[in-house]
């Protein structure tokens, strides 16, 4: 596949006050929100009109409200054009059944506007990438739903676009071909310098794959922001002792003697984490905490299986939004 320009420093997406409503159904309620270069994931719960947007973002469906642009140009009015520059791979299986993923592919790249020649070659290569070479001849509807999954994802890609739009990619996969379509989206941008638009529901897929992520819920922005921001490493240490003789629970044992040491403590039972009663969460009071707990740990005969800094997940903006939610309405009523 052949490199393409990257978008440095340009605003590859930008929605300002976009809205969609249906006659029961607002989809999307004034979102505004802009996308760099680079991988981005769109986050949210089915219904959250995550596809809505990519809709009006390809130009196919009219917003309500406000207006959109994707590579600087307007939906409203360049529907076409974006549609040149931009791959679409859609969330639902619609790939013919007795055609082999090279015809269908070819005949993409052509309906996309490329020559004969360059369809074939463009084919070809694309197949080879998102690993169906072997398999390009046989009949689309003899694939597994991963082998499905990659055949949409080469249609997508073949004429070369700038920008991407994946809804939903890894839909039906097992885990290892989820991660295995993790790869290949990741380096749709690193190999080859498209920029990637990614929807999901599962939030840790996005925490691992994507540069940049927008949440979404019921149509509204909850937050907009790198991936490193979302998952910034807190004030949080967990600590993980094993069991002796002398101290048959060694967990209380720390515990008690950190306590004494003025360290103070988190209910792991709020935390989220597995085996919640054999991992004490304290906060750390800087570098001199880990010092504390490793003499304890050590004066105590223990041994210590892990001592690490939490790290904020994705998944706790739905949760701080839900909380928010309930205490307007705790409040309103």
């Amino acid at each position: 596949m052949a490199c393409v320009t990257t978008f440095d420093s340009v605003t590859v997406i930008a929605t300002e006050s976009l809205s969609k409503r249906f006659p029961r159904v607002t989809a999307l309620d004034r979102l505004s929100v802009d996308v760099g270069p680079g991988v981005t994931g769109l986050v949210g719960a089915n219904g959250a009109g995550k596809s809505t947007l990519i809709k009006i973002l390809l130009g196919l469906s009219p917003a309500s409200e406000g207006r959109a642009e994707v590579l600087g140009l307007d939906v409203a009015t360049k529907g076409a054009a974006i549609r040149e520059r931009v791959g679409y791979m859609p969330e639902h299986d619609c790939l013919p059944p007795d055609v082999s993923a090279t015809e269908f592919v070819v005949h993409m790249a052509r309906m996309s506007g490329l020559p004969p020649t360059a369809a074939r070659e463009r084919t070809a290569d694309t197949l080879r990438h998102v690993g169906l070479y072997e398999e390009r001849y046989r009949p689309i509807g003899g694939y597994s739903t991963g082998m499905k999954q990659r055949v949409k994802l080469a249609q997508a890609l073949v004429h070369d676009p700038q920008l991407v739009f994946l809804d939903e990619p890894t839909n039906g996969l097992d885990p290892v071909g989820r991660d295995e379509m993790l790869g290949l989206i990741r380096r749709i941008h690193t190999d080859f310098g498209i920029s990637v638009l990614v929807t999901s529901h599962l939030l840790g897929e996005l925490e691992r794959t994507c540069d940049h992520v927008v949440v979404v819920d019921g149509g509204k922005l909850l937050r907009s922001s790198s991936t490193t921001d979302f998952t910034q490493t807190t004030a949080t240490l967990a600590i993980e002792v094993t069991d002796t003789d002398s101290h048959p629970d060694g967990t209380r044992a720390v515990r008690e003697a950190l306590q004494a040491r003025g360290v103070e403590f988190l209910d792991a039972a709020t935390t989220g984490l597995p085996g919640a009663g054999h991992i004490l969460l304290l906060t750390a009071q800087g570098e001199e905490t880990y010092d504390v707990v490793r003499d304890v740990v050590a004066d105590l005969g223990l041994g210590l299986v892990r001592m690490e800094q939490r790290r904020h997940h994705i998944s706790e903006v739905f949760k701080d939004s839900d909380a928010t939610r309930k205490e307007a309405v705790g409040h309103g009523s």
